[in-house]
């Protein structure tokens, strides 16, 4: 079976970091892009950052560059988002997901999804 889960979470203060984890089973990791997603109470889920199967491309929410870096391991089946420099406007569930096309920061196209991990960034 197709899946994917999230690790990595938890509670950190602000310009602290963390490190996300998506591991991917039931299929080839390095055939598909890869996303991270999050989502806040009371608002829509956002997009991210990106990562290509081929990984010549990436993508990043204005809001994460140059604080949020998205790489992948295709030898251990695992995708990454390093978040430094968090802020409390960060804190969000964050779900990993995949589609089999390009990046994108649009949920709309992804086809499986984690079930997410929880970011919380405050003092």
């Amino acid at each position: 079976q197709v899946q994917l889960v999230e690790s990595g979470g938890g509670l950190v203060q602000p310009g602290g970091s963390l490190r996300l984890s998506c591991a991917a089973s039931g299929f080839t990791l390095d055939d598909y892009a890869i996303g991270w997603f999050r989502q806040a109470p009371g608002k829509e889920r956002e997009g991210v950052s990106c990562i290509s199967s081929s990984e010549r491309s990436t993508y990043s929410a204005d809001s994460v560059k140059g604080r949020f870096t998205i790489s992948r391991d295709n030898a251990k089946n695992t995708v990454y988002l390093q978040m430094n420099s968090l802020k409390p406007e960060d804190t969000a569930v964050y779900y990993c997901a995949t589609r089999s096309f390009g990046c994108s920061l649009n949920s709309k196209w992804y086809k499986y999804w984690g079930p997410g991990t929880q970011v919380t960034v405050s003092s």
